[in-house]
């Protein structure tokens, strides 16, 4: 097995995992896990109600720049750029790999039905069930799909290192915007996260593995698994 297939169906395996273990403790409601949630929660909307200004931003950053909708946007034009280039069954496996997120996330909410924070001062809203974090969960998926996308393509190490902090940052960010505006429990961000890197994961090692044959196939077929 490739050192590249390989490193995809470990992280693909950790991930799934550890989801499975997190969405078993939510769905029993662990105690710990419930007591943990709480009282994270609990701190950062105190925080939150108290000040205005900085939960302004969190709203912007949360409701604009690191949106489920602006993620999709941005693989919309990463999916364009593929197909520009040629690469369309690339550019396939990327929108194959989004709309599964989508879905797979739409699902779990369905599922679980976890309630979401209810605060008698609340500073933000949302709808849906909680688990898990849309917004965590999609910010992941483009991310690291932007990422394996750059690894693919040979980008060098300064514009692979910034990539990976704009993506870290983001990643992190929306994950305390959420919890802070007080509209999902740190388990809800924590699972989409989980959830997002399984998915990846999984999604370019499919796509090594497919190379891969391709290649032992011939030449020909190689080149139209680009």
């Amino acid at each position: 097995m490739a050192p590249a297939r390989r490193g995809h169906l470990r992280i693909a395996t950790l991930t799934t995992a550890l989801a499975s273990v997190l969405l078993a403790l939510v769905v029993t409601r662990w105690g710990p896990l419930m007591s943990l949630d709480v009282a994270i929660s609990g701190g950062l909307h105190r925080t939150a109600v108290a000040a205005p200004g900085w939960t302004r931003i969190n709203r912007v950053l949360s409701d604009w720049v690191w949106d489920p909708w602006a993620m999709r946007a941005l693989l919309v034009a990463a999916v364009w750029w593929l197909v520009r280039r040629g690469e369309r069954l690339l550019g396939i496996w990327v929108a194959a790999t989004a709309l599964a997120g989508t879905a797979l996330q739409q699902a779990l909410k369905a599922a679980v039905g976890r309630g979401r924070p209810v605060w008698p001062d609340p500073v933000d809203t949302a709808d849906y069930a909680a688990f898990p974090s849309g917004h965590a969960m999609s910010v992941l998926v483009a991310g690291a799909l932007a990422l394996w996308l750059l690894r693919l393509h040979g980008a060098g190490p300064q514009r692979w290192w910034a990539a990976c902090a704009v993506v870290a940052v983001s990643t992190a960010g929306v994950g305390f915007t959420r919890v802070y505006l007080g509209v999902h429990w740190p388990s809800d961000v924590v699972g989409g996260w989980l959830l997002g890197g399984a998915l990846v994961a999984g999604a370019a090692g499919a796509y090594a593995a497919y190379v891969r044959r391709a290649e032992a196939s011939g030449p020909r077929q190689a080149g139209s698994g680009r």
